[in-house]
């Protein structure tokens, strides 16, 4: 018999820039009117100016922690879930961490998790790991992006279909309530290994021999590649998923998917075969938000109340890599 864990969201928060319209980026670039909609499915997205990855981190912690009961002396370790970073060094969460209000008063360890867009999904099944009601009682997973600094502008495909934004979840033993965690998944796909790819920026293409170049050091995506691996894999992912489970996919009240793109999210309606108001779609306002995708459409259902407690939730995305991952709990 499969043991669930007990944990429990007990608050989520969110941080999003400026907001920018898809009428703004098809004037500045040159685009037809519409251009956005009709292939990204993007009507609004929020970029930077000239915030940063801890910055908005911090906020959406602090958000969500203004959501709870719970003060920052609680928390027992913070996971930053995410691909973008303000520096190599030092890691990410650390620098959320000091960005927090009285952050630098409380030595709480902090983690960085990256397996891309999936980094939320990946992190939630972490935390129900250390989570044991002891030495960690409540950790706090934050996502926060910053994608808008590496899109090509000769690229309108990625141009338009990207969002920033941090989104942040408390998550907390718990041994009074029918919440739990049930179970977390990822498989990786090396043959879309390069997929999706930025070339420039680590040691491989190294600064000091190869300054910045727009082509070197920008985000690229082999759509019809990702397409067609997600389409030969995710129907056979998902139904082993479920095999070890006593329920199945049409037991789930509500799918939040990794908001990928217009036909990304067209291919997994129609491969999950559920009906279109059980998934969670917030493409065309935030745009694709890599790993704050998911924790930001989640606060979205929350608030929304789309999500209410007892109901069975699935998180469920692709990565870069590729991955496709998921993580089912009762809420």
């Amino acid at each position: 018999m499969k043991t669930y864990k007990p944990i429990k969201i007990v608050a989520t928060g969110f941080y999003l820039p400026k907001a920018v319209s898809s009428e703004e980026i098809e004037s500045k670039h040159n685009l037809r009117p519409g251009w956005s909609l009709r292939h990204s499915g993007v009507i609004n997205r929020h970029h930077v100016t000239d915030g940063s990855n801890g910055y908005m981190g911090a906020k959406a912690i602090e958000f969500a922690l203004s959501n709870s009961e719970l003060k920052l002396s609680d928390i027992d370790l913070i996971i930053s879930a995410g691909a973008t970073f303000d520096y190599p060094l030092p890691n990410q969460s650390s620098i959320i961490k000091s960005e927090l209000e009285n952050g630098n008063n409380y030595n709480i360890p902090t983690i960085d998790v990256d397996t891309t867009c999936l980094s939320f999904v990946t992190s939630f099944d972490i935390a129900s790991r250390y989570l044991d009601g002891i030495q960690y009682k409540n950790i706090i997973i934050v996502s926060s992006e910053i994608g808008s600094n590496g899109l090509n502008p000769d690229n309108p495909e990625t141009l338009t279909l990207f969002g920033d934004a941090a989104a942040a979840v408390i998550v907390s033993f718990t041994n009074d309530s029918e919440s739990c965690l049930i179970k977390g998944t990822m498989n990786t796909y090396s043959e879309g290994v390069y997929h999706t790819l930025i070339k420039g920026g680590g040691n491989k293409y190294f600064f000091k021999d190869n300054p910045y170049n727009q082509e070197l050091h920008s985000f690229k995506m082999d759509g019809t590649k990702l397409l067609k691996l997600a389409r030969k894999e995710m129907r056979v992912f998902v139904s082993s998923f479920f095999e070890d489970l006593s329920f199945d996919l049409n037991d789930v009240d509500i799918i939040i998917p990794h908001q990928t793109s217009k036909i990304g999210l067209l291919l997994l309606q129609k491969i999950l075969a559920v009906d279109e108001s059980k998934i969670v779609n917030n493409l065309s306002s935030h745009g694709n938000c890599i790993a704050a995708s998911i924790p930001l459409a989640l606060h979205q259902a929350v608030n929304e109340k789309k999500l209410k407690r007892g109901n069975l939730c699935l998180l469920l995305g692709t990565s870069a890599g590729f991955s496709i991952g998921a993580t089912l709990f009762r809420f």
